[in-house]
Order: C-alpha cells, then structure tokens, then sequence
C-alpha cells in the first residue's frame, strides 16, 4: 500500500462527514481485507495537516442496517491503513432528561443487548482476551470533549451508551428497564467497533450525537420528522467542526495510552500452535506478538 494510502486518524460516521471544509488531497480508495470488503471505500483526505480516513458506516446511501455492519471489516480496513485513532460518530436516543437532542455524550462505557454479532477477530485456532473495563480510550475522548466545549457545544463526559440489535426501536418496557439501570444513551452500532479496535490496538472513542429522547419521554410522540432531520442536520455540523478540532489537536502527537499494546498479554495461544492461515489472515494485528 502507498503512502497515498496511508493514515494516522479514522473517522467513523455518515457520509457528510468528509464533506467538510478544508479537507483536501481527497482520493478513494478500495480496501480490501479477510473478512470481505468494508460497509464501503474508505475517503482519504488531509485535514489539519494530517491524513485521516473517513468510512460511511451504513454505506452511502445508508444501505446497510445495524446487524448487518460488516464491523470486522471495518476495523480491519483501518489497521490496514495505519490508523492508530479511531473517532465515532453516531446518533442515539436519550435515556436521560439532561441529555437532550443536538448534545453530545462521549461515553466511557458500553452494555451490549446484541445478539450474536460476531465482536472479535480471534478463535480459528488462536485465543486471545483483551482488557475491556474501560472500553474507550480516555486519552481521544478527552481530546473530543475538549475540541467539543472550544466549538460551543453542550459535552457530557462519560456515561453508558447502551447498544441494542434493532433495527426496531425499543419498547416502552425496554426504555424505562434501561433507564431504571442507569443507562445514559441507546444506539446500534458503537459496542462492536469498540471491542474490534482494542483488539486492533487502535484508540476508539466515540461521539453520541443525541436526535432525540428515547420512547420513556413523555413528548417521544410529539416528535415529528422534520424535527429528527433538524437535530441531525445540526448534529452533522457540529461532529464536523469536532472532528476538524480534534484532528487539530491530535496533529504531531504520540500515543501515551495503553491501547496501542492491548494485546501484549491477551493471547494464550501458544505461538508455534497457530494455523499457518490464521497468522497470515491477521497479520496486521498479531504481526509483531506471533510473526507472519
């Protein structure tokens, strides 16, 4: 892969989002990876002197329901293109009064209601346990809440986002259980992404945009869809002047976390036992701990 082909920071969200202003040197580029392709080409770009690549997680067009997220794929296309931090866009619905529609959660923890989403590169003859009690890394949600609160908008820090299978959204049951539990947000997508990039020692953190409250609210019903369009018009705007600050931020800087070893002691696997087929088709990932 050429150096063209190459970036330090991944941007995870809709396609308007590498439709921002001063981003140049765009090109597309097909990856491919050994798990077929991502949810689509990746767009790289040079935004505040550094290159990123920017993937539309449902496709252009928005193709591709929740379940149907090729997550593997994904991150694995990004470690092909020596991305080292990962930035999540996503909208989600509200399990909390004070998070309101148009604020951004960067939440420091998942609870996963999925069911049967495959969430790991590993198994075909090598085992490996990540670290996951902190999902996130604290370090590039840090950076995002700051670039966030210098842009105007309203940042909460920490709390839980819950990721549902969907596509249906929840029961009224479901919403006041999940609020009952503490839960702060509720999406589709961000719990897989999390747990595929720490085992790719990629940083991940994500930014929550909230559209609306979830069904509990007492107004959920007043809601009409020219409002949702509204909420995520601004939302889009906001996660591009985010993402454009955070990137800035991010600019020349080295990694002082501990993501970009997670695996160090996360595989059990004796090396000389793992199939031949299995070191070469995660070569990006275990690379340096089992050899190609």
């Amino acid at each position: 892969m050429s150096t063209s082909e190459r970036a330090t920071i991944g941007i995870i969200g809709g396609s308007g989002l590498y439709q921002m202003e001063g981003l140049s040197d765009i090109s597309e580029v097909s990856v491919e990876t050994p798990f077929g392709p991502p949810s689509d080409n990746l767009i790289l770009g040079t935004l505040e002197g550094e290159r990123v690549a920017f993937l539309a997680r449902h496709g252009r067009g928005h193709r591709l329901s929740p379940s149907e997220l090729p997550f593997r794929a994904n991150i694995y296309a990004m470690k092909l293109l020596g991305v080292e931090r990962i930035i999540s866009a996503s909208a989600v619905g509200s399990l909390q009064e004070q998070y309101a529609p148009t604020h951004i959660v960067v939440p420091d923890q998942f609870f996963d209601r999925t069911r049967g989403r495959v969430s790991t590169f590993f198994g075909e003859g090598i085992v490996a346990h990540i670290t996951f009690d902190h999902p996130v890394c604290g370090a590039l949600g840090e950076a995002i809440a700051l670039s966030g609160e210098e842009a105007g908008v309203t940042i909460h820090r920490g709390g839980t986002y819950l990721c549902m299978e969907g596509p249906a959204f929840s029961t009224l049951a479901e919403s006041r259980l999940y609020r009952q539990w503490g839960m702060d947000v509720i999406g589709m997508t961000n719990l897989q992404e999390a747990k595929l990039a720490r085992e790719a020692e990629i940083c991940y953190s994500t930014m929550a945009l909230v559209t609306d409250y979830d069904c509990w609210h007492p107004e959920h019903s007043s809601v009409t869809v020219e409002m949702i369009l509204e909420y995520l018009h601004k939302n889009a705007v906001n996660a591009q002047e985010i993402v454009r600050r955070t990137v800035r931020r991010l600019s020349g800087t080295a990694r002082e976390c501990r993501c970009g070893n997670a695996l160090r002691s996360a595989i059990l696997t004796q090396r000389d036992l793992v199939p031949a087929a299995t070191r070469s088709r995660l070569a990006a990932i275990i690379g340096k701990y089992v050899g190609q």
